[in-house]
């Protein structure tokens, strides 16, 4: 867990990473989270690692105009697109900052609840970002988190050993690439109770492009390019994969956490 985080979502790579989060599998995963997240009428709900924004405009159309919603991410780019989406009438007021989710500019107890999607993986200091988000919460409040656990991920191929390399190429991207598994003991060393954990699969069978793995697959391939694959085997890997069309089989397990601040 020491490799430094590659991959910023920024430029081509920020508009891609919008299109997968239109794909049905991740909003499906949205609105799980935000079931989790259970945020309700009046509440101030901190989006750690906002992205394009879809989540925190979700949450501002639950908590309604009593309540507020406020959004950090380190990409500028996330945060403009963030910024562009469309107030719905009715949602709550949606402030947006670019920072780092362990050194938040927000006063202690600001709060009542905070969630933090596929962020975390990518934070060296995992521990130092779990006690910001705990003191920014009050007492009583709920942080929800979900992340992937990369050893999880079986994704068919007509070449094993060439997708253990591009696989292998992709763990560069981010810091932490089983971060589920510890989790819980940093939650709680953190000062958080109650946890709770639940699996998050994402499965796609079958041919259609408008899927996660099927937006994955071409930032992926993006970005091993220049992490030890060459440009020939990514274009066989990509090739060997449209070629499998319908026999395709795809699945990763994300995982959710809600835990609460005593």
């Amino acid at each position: 867990m020491g490799r430094p985080a590659a991959l910023r979502f920024e430029g081509d790579r920020a508009r891609a990473l919008e299109a997968i989060y239109l794909t049905p599998d991740i909003v499906a995963q949205r609105e799980t989270v935000l079931e989790a997240l259970d945020p309700r009428p009046g509440e101030r709900v901190l989006d750690l690692g906002v992205g394009p924004g879809l989540l925190a405009a979700a949450i501002a159309g639950r908590v309604g105009p009593g309540g507020s919603v406020h959004g950090v991410d380190l990409s500028a780019d996330m945060l403009a697109i963030a910024g562009a989406r469309q107030h719905v009438t009715g949602a709550a007021p949606i402030t947006l900052a670019q920072g780092a989710v362990s050194a938040l500019e927000a006063p202690d107890g600001s709060f009542d609840a905070a969630v933090c999607t596929q962020v975390y993986e990518y934070v060296a200091d995992v521990p130092a970002a779990l006690a910001e988000a705990r003191r920014v919460l009050r007492p009583g409040g709920r942080l929800v988190i979900l992340d992937t656990d990369w050893d999880s991920i079986v994704w068919r191929s007509s070449d094993d050993a060439r997708m253990a390399r591009v696989l292998d190429a992709w763990d560069a991207h981010l810091v932490h690439r089983a971060l589920p598994r510890i989790l819980p003991e940093h939650l709680a060393a953190a000062g958080f109770e109650g946890t709770v954990v639940s699996v998050v699969p994402l499965l796609n069978v079958g041919g259609d492009p408008r899927t996660y793995s099927g937006g994955m697959r071409h930032l992926i391939a993006e970005f091993v390019t220049g992490h030890g694959i060459g440009h020939a085997e990514i274009a066989g890997w990509l090739s060997d994969l449209e070629e499998l069309a319908e026999r395709s089989f795809f699945s990763l397990n994300r995982y959710l956490f809600r835990a609460v601040r005593p």
